[in-house]
């Protein structure tokens, strides 16, 4: 049953990040196995990288530091556990670690969501946002669209 909804689930982000291409004419159809898949989810990694986009599954099981994507959009989607996540706001100790990529270590002002399983999540390009606590783990697929 669990893997039903991990295909499920898969199927769906795998739907927006086609609709979010389509428009750039026919696409390739890409495949992810679900062996790809479970690890990307476990350890963390690239599913799909194109001129426009990227997907990735993710692991984490403690809080990160504040990033801003200058040109990714970022669409989150949560297939375990929990965590608090802050969006928005001015990023505190803000220093530009490559170019269009700024981290810090707060947000002040930010908006808090509480995302657990099942949750979707955009933040637009330009948008703080942090993984502030993660009491045990969360596992969710990135969609990142590039803007040029």
């Amino acid at each position: 049953m669990q893997s039903m909804k991990l295909m499920l689930a898969l199927a769906a982000l795998l739907s927006v990040t086609v609709l979010l291409t389509w428009g750039a004419g026919s696409p390739a159809v890409t495949y992810v196995s679900h062996d790809k898949v479970t690890a990307a989810l476990a350890k963390g990694g690239s599913l799909v990288t194109a001129s426009d986009l990227l997907v990735s599954g993710s692991h984490r099981d403690k809080a990160g530091t504040v990033e801003v994507h200058d040109k990714e959009t970022d669409i989150l989607h949560v297939i375990e556990g929990e965590a608090t996540f802050v969006t928005g706001g001015t990023v505190v100790g803000d220093k530009i670690t490559k170019a269009g990529q700024h981290s810090g270590t707060d947000i002040q002002g930010g908006e808090t969501h509480h995302l657990t399983k099942g949750d979707v999540i955009v933040i637009p390009a330009g948008t703080p946002h942090w993984f502030k606590q993660v009491p045990t783990s969360i596992s969710y697929f990135v969609v990142k669209v590039l803007k040029p």
